[in-house]
């Protein structure tokens, strides 16, 4: 089957006469999601039936997931379903976790035709496409900014319950936003976030707004020795509330919002905690980013293609660790990062840096 590939990712499509079919082999993650959301969406404006078959996912994170949020959305609003086929059974727990499993159709594919659907068996004239990245910008660029205001809060929302599923000590979620010239919340884990973010506006004070108003993050680790936001923080611990993790969501450098964690727990956000909200708020980000037209065609462009690019090069990091210390592929990957968040630098950072070792070592041997 012909197929875009990257290293160890890969997107194939099939087209058939009533439904098309996209296989996922390999990482989806916050390097590969664009690419993935670009032939997912090519194939949404083609107003067939859509499966999204991942017999051969190895993993995926949160910015795989709000595709699969993102692109359920869009189907609704022609009444049409995602069919997820073949799903590996951590991904099917963690979609039915985050609840996604109820706006997405699962499909089972016996194992002698994990690659093959009813468009593609014997008597059928179905024709698996080739995609390249340019094709996969330009059809991300045309089709960016056609979310409208539900579909973009169904994405956030998925992005919240998430988020709530993922973190740990997490007891609610939401984004706020400006809205009609003020800061409201587009989308909450439960009401009483809700109630938490209402009781920020109502009183002009807390986390929510400072991070929002400030662009940094807010981290209050035990709300009853909190002493900054007095309006504010009585009504928090009246709703049983004890720690409160708030970060900013950015769009061109400037703050637009905050992603809000809960918990009824003190203490209980620590660095990988804060680590996982930090993702989250990025991805948050990038939604709103792409849902509002704020990114330019050639920005986009730029940003596929410096995407694409950091994947290769974290695939040559790890092929570098892998040789040197005699590793396996998935122990080279969890060594970058370890090593990345040891050194307090992100996965890409570490990763030119060992490349750029090697070609060091190489030069002087030749």
């Amino acid at each position: 089957m012909n197929a875009y590939c990257l290293d160890d990712f890969e997107i194939s499509v099939n087209f058939g006469a009533e439904r098309n079919v996209l296989h996922v082999r390999g990482e989806v993650d916050l390097l590969t999601a664009p690419t993935l959301r670009a032939a997912l969406a090519v194939l949404v404006e083609q107003r067939h039936d859509l499966a999204l078959d991942l017999a051969l996912l190895e993993f995926m994170d949160a910015a795989g997931l709000g595709v699969i949020a993102d692109i359920s959305a869009r189907l609704a609003t022609s009444g049409r379903v995602l069919t997820i086929r073949s799903a590996p059974p951590l991904t099917l727990r963690i979609l039915h976790i985050s609840e996604l499993d109820r706006i997405v159709h699962l499909e089972t594919v016996d194992s002698d035709d994990a690659r093959l659907g009813s468009e593609q068996l014997v008597g059928d004239d179905s024709l698996a496409v080739e995609l390249q990245p340019a094709d996969l910008v330009g059809d991300l660029v045309s089709v960016g900014s056609k979310q409208n205001t539900a579909v973009l809060d169904a994405a956030l929302r998925r992005v919240t319950l998430l988020a709530d599923a993922t973190v740990d000590g997490a007891d609610g979620v939401s984004v706020t936003l400006e809205r009609n010239g003020k800061l409201a919340t587009v989308a909450s884990s439960n009401d009483t976030v809700l109630r938490m973010d209402h009781h920020q506006y109502q009183t002009g004070e807390g986390p929510c707004l400072a991070a929002a108003a400030e662009g940094h993050w807010f981290h209050i680790e035990s709300l009853v020795d909190e002493n900054r936001w007095p309006a504010f923080v009585p009504q928090a611990i009246d709703e049983g509330i004890a720690s409160i993790l708030s970060t900013p969501l950015m769009n061109a450098d400037r703050p637009i919002g905050a992603l809000n964690i809960y918990s009824n727990t003190e203490r209980v956000f620590g660095a990988h905690q804060q680590e996982l909200a930090a993702l989250f708020a990025t991805q948050v980000s990038e939604i709103l980013s792409d849902a509002g037209g704020a990114v330019t065609d050639s920005e986009m462009a730029l940003r596929i293609a410096s995407a694409l690019r950091a994947r290769e090069i974290i695939a040559r990091a790890q092929g570098i660790l892998m040789a040197r210390q005699h590793l396996t592929a998935n122990d080279a990957a969890a060594s970058l990062h370890r090593a990345a968040r040891t050194a307090r630098m992100t996965v890409l950072a570490h990763a030119v840096a060992i490349t750029a070792s090697a070609d060091n070592d190489s030069g002087q041997h030749a």
